[in-house]
């Protein structure tokens, strides 16, 4: 069994995989949490961690004393090409995402988009190499960005609910931009890669997916734990590979 942890901006989810196969998967407000949930770690014998947040050393070390742990960085060995100019930059989650969508779909041109805190393209050409994308504001940090950089607008609760294109107030107004601002968006990003890959494969995963595939006029992929998945082929690629 594999332990596969994503640590993001705002939680750390986990995962138990048996092989290639999504055992039971949970969520925590932290690592620490995590750390003492022995029941749920012990089921491992291998582990990798994938983090947007620095400052890992002391958890990983706490992990790495329990079970065998890689942390997934720019020197871990994976099974595409990775041709971001710079990829000690390059975020965890954007590079698993893109080789959970390889596993899948190899050989092909593949378009991940991970809409999550932000909405995170990620392309991989027919060669399997990974080449980049695109980074922009994820539908919470809009709402909390009018709010702060504003004296009079408010921070909106997103409930999930989709919003008229005429917003009557100012709340639906602000519902209004930033959902069918960020459908736009994602669909009109859809519609160019679609004219330079006309055979383009498009993924979309992240904790917005679900709201958000529904919703979109192009027609897409959803995998609700593609970087977890990633992850997890990553850990089995190094394991074959030692």
């Amino acid at each position: 069994m594999n332990l596969v942890i994503d640590i993001g901006n705002t939680r750390v989810k986990a995962a138990l995989f048996q092989n290639s196969n999504l055992f039971e998967f949970k969520v925590y407000n932290s690592v620490n949490e995590l750390l003492i949930d022995l029941n749920f770690i012990n089921q491992a014998k291998n582990a990798i961690i994938g983090s947007v947040v620095d400052d890992l050393n002391d958890f990983y070390n706490a992990l790495n004393q329990k079970i065998p742990t890689i942390l997934f960085n720019s020197t871990t060995k994976i099974p595409l090409t990775n041709l971001y100019t710079s990829a000690a930059t390059l975020g965890s989650d954007r590079l698993a995402a893109s080789i959970g969508a390889y596993t899948l779909y190899p050989n092909l041109n593949v378009l991940v988009i991970d809409a999550g805190t932000c909405i995170k393209y990620n392309f991989t050409n027919f060669k399997n190499e990974y080449l980049g994308g695109g980074i922009s504001p994820g539908i919470e940090m809009k709402f909390k960005s009018l709010e702060h950089f504003t004296s009079k607008l408010p921070l909106i609760n997103f409930d999930k609910s989709y919003p008229e294109l005429i917003g009557e107030n100012t709340k639906n107004s602000i519902l209004s931009g930033v959902i069918n601002g960020s459908i736009a968006e994602i669909d009109g990003i859809i519609s160019d890669y679609q004219l330079k890959f006309p055979d383009i494969i498009c993924i979309l995963t992240g904790g917005d997916s679900e709201f958000l595939a529904k919703r979109l006029k192009n027609s897409i992929f959803t995998h609700q734990n593609l970087v977890l998945k990633g992850l997890n082929d990553i850990l089995n690629y190094n394991l074959e590979k030692n």
